[in-house]
């Protein structure tokens, strides 16, 4: 459902972001074009060749690399839809504020696609007064939060802020580019009539049609 959709996958630093090897690998095999960008602080969780292996693409972490400058701009305007997953708490609050200090919130600054975030983090940050205010900023942007799970945290402790799967993510993300009943109440109209196969520039083999076709 998600064939040659381009997908920008933004990975911040999070014991999540092991999970998002996962998402790649689901969404390349739906048929998405990834373009994975990590933070510095992620490569700490997960390596970049890993992410580009299972992506097919080169991954990105910085703006400036090897002599060559990484297009925000450009990568912000080709996607059809831009994920950060796992969204870090440090991650939200600079997108609330718009502050920009590296590649990915320049890449996110720059996007003119829809926006989804899948949040990462212990309860206790999950429920702080800071970060509910943040996510309530960023979704009166105009981005979509998917929601998190309950279950064992990276700490040991059980509660919420776990991020969604990503066999749920998948989902989340197919039934927003393709939403379910869009066509509910629709009446269509079918119609096809006689075939013709061309024999040379004149002559033609056809067949009549019915008119219940």
């Amino acid at each position: 459902m998600l064939k040659n959709k381009k997908i920008l996958l933004g990975v911040t630093g999070s014991i999540a972001a092991y999970k998002a090897a996962f998402l790649v690998r689901l969404l390349v095999k739906a048929g998405a074009d990834v373009q994975v960008i990590m933070t510095r602080a992620a490569t700490d969780f997960i390596s970049p060749l890993t992410m580009s292996t299972l992506s097919k693409n080169p991954v990105l972490t910085d703006l400036f690399e090897n002599d060559s400058w990484a297009n925000h701009a450009i990568l912000g305007r080709s996607a059809h839809l831009m994920l950060i997953a796992p969204l870090s708490c440090n991650t939200l609050s600079k997108m609330a504020t718009g502050a920009c200090d590296n590649l990915l919130m320049a890449v996110y600054l720059s996007a003119t696609c829809p926006v989804l975030v899948a949040p990462a983090m212990e309860e206790d940050m999950w429920k702080h007064s800071t970060t509910k205010e943040n996510l309530e900023k960023i979704a009166g942007f105009g981005h979509t939060i998917i929601p998190v799970s309950s279950g064992e945290l990276a700490s040991g402790l059980f509660g919420e802020g776990r991020m969604a799967e990503p066999e749920e993510i998948v989902s989340f993300i197919e039934n927003f580019v393709f939403p379910a009943g869009e066509l509910a109440g629709k009446k269509a109209l079918v119609s096809a009539g006689p075939t013709y196969e061309p024999i040379d520039p004149v002559r033609f083999i056809g067949n009549h049609s019915s008119g219940k076709m």
